[in-house]
C-alpha cells in the first residue's frame, strides 16, 4: 500500500516539473538587465569610495607620489643651485661684452623642483614665473646681475624690430579684473596709457623698441608673453650658456631665431 501511494506521489511531481518546464523562465528586456548591472556597479564603486575616503577626489598616480629620498634629492637640488647661484656672482668676471641694445628680451626656459627659494625669488621679481614666458627689460647693470643669478634657467637677448612687433600682435595681452585680455581694442590701451601719448599697439611696439619715457609703463600695462613651447631639437636641456653649446645665458642677436620658433 504504502508503495503505491509513493509511485502516486512521484508521478504528480513529475507532471508539475513538465508544467514549470512548459512554462519556462520570465523574459526580462536587455535594457532593464543593462540598467540594473551599472547600478549595481556605481553602487559599488561609491561603497569603495567612501570606505577609502577618496569620493570625489582626484586619483593618485603612483609616479606622483614622493619617496622619502625624492625629498633628500629635491633637497640636495636646491641648495646646489643655490650654492652656484653664489659661486657665479662672486666669481671674477673679464670685462662684459659691449651692450649692443638699450632692450632685452629674456625667456625662461628651465627650472622646476631644482630651483632654490632664492632663485624663484629673483624670477618671480622678473615676472618669469613659469617656463616659455617672456618679458622685455631695459638692459642695465642690475638687470645682468640678477640675469646671473638666474642663467641656468633663462636665455636672452637683443630683439629687432620685428620680433617685437610680432611678440606684441601675437601674445601681447593685458590684466583687468584677474583676467587676461588680449590687445584688440585701442580704447583698453588708451585708457590705461593715454596720459603718456600712447593709444594703440603701434604705440606699444614703438615705446618698448625706443626703450621711451614711459617703457616702464608699458611694461606694467603688460602681462607677461606666454610663449610656445619649441618643437623637439630646438632646445637641448643643458644649462650651459650658449656660447659653450647650451641653451641658457646670453644669445644677443640669435635669440630672434628662437623668437620665431617660440612665438
Amino acid at each position: 500500500m504504502a508503495e503505491e501511494e509513493a509511485k502516486v506521489v512521484a508521478v504528480e511531481e513529475a507532471k508539475v516539473m513538465a508544467v514549470e518546464e512548459a512554462k519556462g523562465l520570465d523574459y526580462i528586456p536587455e535594457v532593464i538587465l543593462k540598467k540594473r548591472k551599472n547600478r549595481d556597479e556605481l553602487a559599488f564603486i561609491r561603497k569603495k569610495q567612501l570606505e577609502l575616503g577618496n569620493f570625489g577626489k582626484k586619483k593618485k598616480k603612483v609616479a606622483d607620489i614622493k619617496r622619502p629620498e625624492d625629498f633628500v634629492l629635491e633637497f640636495r637640488a636646491k641648495e646646489i643651485d643655490l650654492i652656484r647661484m653664489k659661486q657665479r656672482v662672486k666669481r671674477p668676471r673679464a670685462s662684459p661684452p659691449p651692450v649692443k641694445s638699450n632692450l632685452v628680451f629674456i625667456i625662461r626656459i628651465q627650472g622646476k623642483n631644482d630651483m632654490h627659494q632664492k632663485t624663484k625669488k629673483v624670477l618671480n621679481s622678473m615676472q618669469l614665473r613659469s617656463t616659455f614666458t617672456g618679458v622685455f627689460a631695459k638692459a642695465t647693470d642690475g638687470l645682468f646681475q640678477k640675469l646671473l643669478k638666474v642663467q641656468p634657467y633663462v636665455t636672452y637677448g637683443y630683439p629687432n624690430g620685428k620680433s617685437i612687433k610680432d611678440l606684441i600682435f601675437k601674445k601681447g595681452y593685458t590684466i583687468i579684473e584677474g583676467n587676461p585680455v588680449p590687445l584688440t581694442d585701442n580704447n583698453i590701451i588708451e585708457q590705461a596709457l593715454g596720459e603718456h601719448g600712447i593709444f594703440c599697439i603701434e604705440d606699444i611696439v614703438n615705446e618698448i623698441a625706443r626703450v621711451g619715457d614711459h617703457f616702464r609703463e608699458v611694461m606694467r600695462f603688460l602681462g607677461p608673453l606666454k610663449l610656445n613651447k619649441p618643437e623637439a631639437g630646438v632646445l637641448h636641456g643643458k644649462k650651459q650658456v650658449f656660447s659653450d653649446g647650451g641653451d641658457t645665458g646670453n644669445r644677443e642677436d640669435k635669440i630672434n631665431d628662437l623668437i620665431i620658433k617660440m612665438n
